[in-house]
């Protein structure tokens, strides 16, 4: 498989909320996943499985593909994340580092969205469905 197959493979788990296949299915024993915002560091796939499934929500997370590019080993991800239940939507940006078959990092950007600030009103257009979070 390619490395693209791997990570939209990966997704798909996702997508229907199997968040143990996603891990040990597609994730190398020595996994690490890091969230740079909070300091938080994943190791293995089943911590991976692990805080995915204790998120609040189960089973009612969608993943959409906003995006994705792959240079060699390399892919990039930026999902649309939402629960709509908890009213939640989100962006995700993802780069998975592929080898052997599997994904062995991934480093995770999760963007809040935000108002536009004050002295920036009226200098640019605002189009929420152009630049659907």
């Amino acid at each position: 498989m390619t490395p693209t197959e791997i990570v939209r493979g990966f997704w798909d788990a996702m997508r229907v909320n199997d968040f143990d296949a996603a891990a040990h299915r597609w994730m190398s024993p020595d996994y690490v996943g890091l969230w740079p915002q909070t300091a938080e560091v994943i190791r293995g796939p089943e911590s991976y499985a692990r805080v995915n499934n204790a998120f609040p929500g189960k089973g009612d997370w969608k993943f959409d593909e906003m995006s994705l590019l792959a240079d060699g080993p390399r892919v990039v991800t930026d999902m649309r994340i939402s629960n709509a239940t908890l009213e939640v939507s989100i962006r995700c940006i993802t780069f998975h580092d592929i080898a052997d078959g599997q994904i062995v990092r991934q480093t995770e950007f999760w963007p809040d969205s935000y108002p536009v600030p004050a002295w920036r009103i009226g200098i640019l257009e605002v189009d929420p469905l152009t630049a659907k979070w």
